[in-house]
């Protein structure tokens, strides 16, 4: 929870709304308009599927904390012919997560 913690909050700027548990097993971020809630799955296998995806306002950004955070990029930032410019990341935990914006407002 610690290396999804600092990514989601230190990284992405999510604030923490709600915590439960000593140490945290589930927690719920904000930031604007999206939510997150995480749980602690000591057990927890990394799915080759995608967990989330994410339409944000400025990929290029996101892009840039992914690689400062030296996660892995598992597709590579493109803009697609159907009008999304999108990378596909793998987060502290190695769940994959699908990232977007509009190609018309990079």
């Amino acid at each position: 929870m610690d290396r999804a913690l600092a990514f989601w909050e230190g990284g992405l700027g999510f604030e923490r709304v709600f915590a439960n548990g000593d140490p945290i097993g589930f927690v719920i971020l904000k930031r604007d308009a999206a939510e997150v809630h995480l749980t602690l799955q000591p057990d927890h296998r990394p799915s080759a599927f995608a967990v989330a995806h994410m339409m944000v306002g400025d990929i290029d950004a996101l892009h840039e904390v992914v690689r400062a955070f030296g996660l892995r990029i598992l597709k590579g930032l493109r803009t697609h012919d159907y009008g999304l410019r999108a990378f596909v990341f793998a987060d502290p935990d190695g769940n994959r997560i699908d990232a977007a914006a509009p190609a018309g407002e990079c």
